[in-house]
């Protein structure tokens, strides 16, 4: 439960004498970035990797997270006014040279990494504060030597990742740092554990010490701008959390196992060219969450989408290839298209896992069966011989592939679609889908995953961005356009905003149908 407690006046030397000490830091550390050569992002790097050392004692050393909170408040303030204000040289400015003399982009890190402490603290104190202690830990020690790492010895650069090049050596690096940490931390802590991962023998402990390195690894490699260290903080917190306290069922070895498979699957899905490597990182994240924490009967349903949509994206491709300039990407999803189609399913996870309300799970199989929808309206409505399409805002003729275009045959798809996503929860028994009635299940969730794709379609026609490509005198929804001597072209904005592009409108969808089926659910 989320609480600051009441001071201890016992703790305020100790808040005194923290605050002097990471002010004194601070401001060392300012003025070698302002007065010596060293390279500022070195510097950066070493506080970061300091102040990992000493969140890591403050649950050990306060005896209330009052003091902490204030702290850690207090310095989230100081170091956002250093970056918004260029106060502060050391936290970085608009952009930076790292210790190779590349550009790098200046992150938030130093703002995020105290509000990941407050949030923890106020959570976690008071049953878990060893979970605590080790979540900043690993995102303040390791994280700071995969950048140093990485910056300065990395040769490997990871391609389709992020917009800030990660490299092979950094994130080696943040594995093997986290799993010795990790393994330190889970034997001093042994004795904290509780009923659930207290009966775990040694073997499995280190295969949670493993999958949780993987996920930090993991984070760290998809996260840009210093988002990491508000996401790795709270990943760990949260997956340690779920299975030291067995919360909603949650086991060790079942949470073993989907992690497992979800390491798995994103292999796989690059080797067949279904996922690039930043969604492959992002589908080992999402699967780790929903495939580990809830088991057969919510991995089943993502399965379906994911490998159906995915075989389907494949099937007929050549016929397919002559929309490949319309749409924004081709069919090898990266990472901002596994969290479009599944960001929702893997929220809506996360807040049954903490809650245990079942009303959620027809949320997640309406969010996925929209998200199932929109991709066989467009695949079947592409594939499908002379398809005619119109626009759903005004019903005029536009050519296939058009955003907000909607067709016959891509209209069925889409509500077969859902209807499959409906039947494996039915052929799995899932007991609440049963109770609800299977033809009453049926109905929601396939006219939840069709007015959803509806409402994609909408939204294409009305407000996602469409570009006029003036090399191949076409509409897109690609921003940039390549003659065919390799010059880049930009391309004009005819329709819609900037910032909504397809990702934006799959999102919006994909939420349509988790607020459809969840309040139809509940109001029958």
């Amino acid at each position: 439960m989320m609480a600051l407690q009441v001071p201890n006046p016992v703790d305020l030397p100790l808040f005194f004498m923290f605050f002097g000490l990471l002010a004194f830091l601070l401001l060392a550390f300012e003025v070698l970035a302002r007065k010596t050569p060293v390279n500022g992002f070195f510097l950066r790097k070493i506080l970061h990797l300091g102040l990992g050392f000493l969140l890591f004692f403050f649950p050990v050393l306060f005896t209330s997270n009052y003091y902490p909170v204030v702290l850690a408040l207090i310095f989230l303030v100081v170091n956002a006014a250093g970056i918004r204000f260029r106060l502060l040289k050391v936290l970085g400015g608009e952009n930076e040279n790292n210790m190779r003399g590349e550009s790098v982009m200046a992150g938030y890190g130093p703002v995020l990494l105290p509000l990941a402490f407050i949030i923890l603290a106020l959570f976690l104190w008071e049953s878990h504060s060893w979970i605590l202690s080790v979540s900043m830990l690993v995102a303040g020690v390791a994280d700071a030597l995969a950048a140093l790492v990485g910056s300065s010895l990395g040769k490997v650069h990871i391609e389709n990742l992020t917009k800030s090049r990660k490299t092979i050596e950094g994130s080696v690096t943040m594995f093997f740092s986290s799993l010795v940490l990790l393994g330190i931390c889970f034997v001093l802590f042994r004795e904290k554990f509780g009923e659930y991962l207290s009966s775990a023998g040694w073997l499995e402990l280190f295969l949670l010490v493993l999958l949780l390195s993987l996920v930090a690894t993991a984070v760290e490699a998809l996260l840009s701008k210093g988002f990491d260290n508000l996401f790795i903080p709270v990943a760990i917190s949260y997956l340690l959390f779920l299975v030291d306290s067995g919360t909603n069922g949650v086991l060790l070895r079942g949470f073993l196992l989907g992690g497992m498979f979800a390491f798995l699957l994103a292999l796989f899905s690059v080797k067949v060219k279904f996922l690039n490597n930043s969604g492959a990182t992002a589908t080992f994240l999402l699967g780790t969450t929903i495939f580990g924490i809830g088991g057969v009967v919510w991995t089943v349903p993502l399965l379906t989408f994911y490998l159906l949509s995915s075989v389907l994206s494949k099937i007929g491709k050549k016929r397919k290839a002559r929309f490949d300039l319309i749409f924004e990407k081709g069919s090898q999803r990266d990472a901002g298209q596994v969290i479009a189609n599944g960001g929702i399913a893997w929220l809506i996870m996360i807040i049954y896992s903490l809650t245990g309300e079942p009303a959620y799970f027809f949320a997640y199989l309406g969010t996925l069966a929209a998200v199932q929808s929109d991709t066989w309206a467009t695949e079947i409505g592409t594939m499908w011989p002379n398809p005619k399409a119109r626009l759903i805002t005004t019903m005029k003729l536009v050519p296939v592939g058009t955003s907000g275009g909607v067709s016959v045959p891509g209209t069925m798809g889409a509500f077969i679609g859902a209807l499959l996503i409906c039947a494996s929860a039915i052929v799995l028994q899932v007991a609440w889908v049963l109770e609800y009635g299977m033809v009453q299940s049926f109905a929601l969730i396939g006219f939840s995953g069709l007015l959803a794709s509806l409402v994609d379609s909408f939204f294409g026609a009305t407000v996602q961005a469409q570009y006029y490509d003036p090399v191949r005198e076409k509409v897109t929804e690609r921003t940039h356009s390549y003659k065919s001597d390799g010059t880049v072209v930009k391309n004009d904005l005819i329709k819609g905003h900037h910032y909504i592009n397809n990702d934006v409108v799959n999102t919006l969808c994909a939420l349509s149908g988790c607020m459809l089926a969840f309040v139809f659910s509940q109001s029958i």
